[in-house]
């Protein structure tokens, strides 16, 4: 059996069903995780959660140790990551309440935030065409409309800084570049996700249309909340069947991403940085 990791989003901290359910401290090269990660199983298959923002919702998305998470997820030995984030829409037929699962992401960050494993004194170039593995893509389609809930594939997700939301000119520059969604997250996730060898994909829960609808003055916050926690009960229910189909897969696509990747000289990467690193690359660089 895989070991399935779930990272929540706004709104989403724990899972209901979820037995031998345990706290977990994981110290990383890189710092502190967003929060403990709790482990568990469900239905035999183990589980890993980790709240992106920290219980209660405390850690900006530019604030994130994604590193940190990434690395603990892979650390409790991780196969295959599904990420759980609200989203805005940026297309009429992206509803609130509807679900979308992306294949693509554009990068609109400031690039602060740290999203690569391979510095000081290694160099890793992974391949990135598509970010986000299939097989759990699928999977995670195919839960929702069991369960007939809403569900959008082939989308692209624009990944924006925050913790502002767009401007109306952003907004409708992003549609005029075709994009679908938008967040604040997954992008620097699916990278690091791939760097450590872990299959990802995004389960993106459509909370409001973007400030481009004429309809968007007379959304409130009131509105986006009720929107959310309605999300977050369809979403626990789509991983719940979810996670045991993932945790049955014989193979990962993400797991040999590493295997080329690699472009430094052993001989030249620094010791302190294997050791480091120990965990990702160790089965190619000893």
């Amino acid at each position: 059996m895989a070991t399935v990791g779930i990272i929540g989003g706004s709104g989403l901290y724990q899972i209901e069903g979820i037995a031998k359910l345990k706290e977990v401290i994981v110290k990383t090269p890189f710092g502190a995780p967003s929060d403990k990660f709790m482990t568990g199983t469900l239905e035999g298959i183990p589980v890993v959660f980790l709240p992106r923002h920290g219980r209660g919702h405390r850690i900006s998305p530019s604030e994130i140790n994604y590193r940190a998470n990434i690395y603990g997820m892979k650390k409790l030995g991780v196969e295959a990551i599904m990420s759980v984030s609200a989203c805005g829409s940026l297309k009429e037929k992206y509803k609130p309440m509807d679900f979308v699962i992306p294949d693509q992401f554009l990068d609109r960050t400031r690039r602060a935030r740290q999203d690569t494993f391979f510095t000081r004194g290694i160099v890793a170039h992974v391949a990135f065409a598509d970010p986000v593995s299939k097989e759990i893509a699928d999977i995670l389609e195919q839960s929702a409309k069991k369960l007939n809930i809403k569900v959008h594939r082939k989308a692209t997700y624009v990944n924006m800084e925050g913790p502002q939301f767009s401007t109306k000119a952003e907004s409708n520059l992003y549609r005029s570049w075709g994009m679908d969604i938008i967040g604040m997250t997954n992008l620097t996730e699916a990278k690091l996700a791939r760097e450590a060898e872990i299959s990802y994909a995004t389960l993106a829960a459509v909370t409001d249309y973007d400030c481009w609808h004429p309809s968007h003055d007379a959304v409130t916050i009131e509105m986006i909340l009720e929107y959310l926690g309605k999300n977050v009960a369809n979403a626990k229910a789509i991983l719940r069947s979810a996670i045991v189909q993932v945790g049955k897969l014989k193979h990962f696509s993400a797991c040999d991403a590493l295997k080329f990747a690699i472009v430094t000289n052993p001989k030249m990467i620094p010791a302190k940085k294997k050791k480091e690193l120990g965990l990702i690359i160790g089965k190619y660089i000893k």
